[in-house]
């Protein structure tokens, strides 16, 4: 056991215990994003298991499921969260600005508060018919393309994310070919659905389209669940790096006195445990020991970063998602 490892373990063992301690709260609810049902239903009894042992109680974790904006915006508006677990740093940061969480919550669990990550990655149907290989492919006249809409779901605002970066490498930054490749790729799509989940619904069950977009992790869930026979994962040249930021309600846990139960169940992500079944969910993990264990589920694949490609998530805000911004010009005529 590596020492990063130890420490780890040790911090959530000292975090149930203060809690059991400190508070009397059983329960807790997660509001999360829209395709995270089945990662969750992984995770939420391994934690109470291992709450139990270390502290002696019992404990019940809730979960609401949406598109990450979505949540945070029934958040403002009333919605009992005690744990955020989204899919957008800039869907945290809106609870930040109203005072629901910490302005420093990046910096209260390791890697910016994001547990696992993942990538914008490609799910076409059995034997690839459409030969889709690459983000290119997807603004051609014969392929329809399936993701849901990106002024209410994180999920496809990393797609919108990924084809602008991978178009502003193709056109040397020419802002009015990646703004038309963007517009075509827009054009692809049948139906924009509100949340990952609905557009995996419209793929899949209705069999409209011929790829979806979505985070690698919900590729390798509908090949479980539906068997590889029917659906084949592409796991483009390059991609966007997808953070998946948590974060502990202030505003909530004060009031119910759930703030150490909180805490212990998202540090519980972190742990080897924790990172276990992340992976097991098909999403990427810092735990080195983890993803060793992993690495040959999880190709290869250039990853791009939103700081490094458009400066920073106060920037994208600023001029990709604010009113008015390029995604309202881009997405405004559908």
């Amino acid at each position: 056991m590596t020492s990063k490892t130890m420490l780890l373990s040790a911090a959530l063992v000292l975090s149930m215990l203060g809690g059991a301690r400190a508070q009397e709260a059983t329960s807790l609810l997660n509001a999360s994003y829209d395709v995270s049902r089945e990662l969750f239903e992984s995770v939420n009894p391994a934690f109470a298991a291992a709450y139990k042992e270390a502290t002696g109680k019992d404990v019940t974790i809730d979960q609401s499921h949406g598109g990450s904006s979505r949540q945070a915006r029934s958040i403002l508006e009333g919605l009992e969260a005690d744990v955020v677990t989204f899919n957008q740093v800039t869907d945290v940061d809106i609870l930040a600005k109203a005072g629901f969480v910490s302005a420093e919550w990046a910096q209260e669990f390791p890697n910016g508060a994001s547990p696992y990550y993942s990538l914008p990655a490609f799910l076409v149907r059995e034997g690839n018919p459409k030969n889709i290989r690459d983000w290119n492919d997807l603004v051609r006249d014969d392929v329809q393309v399936i993701f849901p809409n990106p002024k209410t779901s994180g999920n496809a605002r990393y797609t919108y994310l990924a084809a602008t970066a991978y178009a502003l490498e193709a056109f040397d930054g020419d802002q009015e070919k990646v703004e038309a490749f963007v517009s075509k790729l827009f054009d692809n799509v049948p139906v924009f659905d509100t949340g990952g989940r609905a557009a995996t619904t419209t793929f899949v069950e209705r069999e409209l389209g011929d790829v979806l977009i979505t985070f690698e992790a919900e590729t390798r869930g509908i090949e479980r669940e539906f068997g590889t026979e029917r659906f084949d994962t592409v796991v483009p040249s390059v991609s966007l790096l997808a953070e998946f930021p948590v974060a502990v309600v202030d505003r909530v846990v004060e009031r119910r006195g759930s703030a150490d139960l909180a805490k212990a169940y998202l540090d519980f992500l972190y742990t080897p445990q924790g990172q276990r079944i992340l992976a097991e969910n098909g999403n990427r993990v810092h735990d080195e020991a983890v993803a060793a264990e992993f690495a040959s589920a999880f190709p290869d694949v250039r990853l791009l970063t939103v700081d490094a490609v458009f400066g920073g998530w106060d920037k994208v805000q600023a001029e990709h998602f604010a009113s008015g911004g390029t995604l309202d010009r881009i997405y405004g005529s559908r």
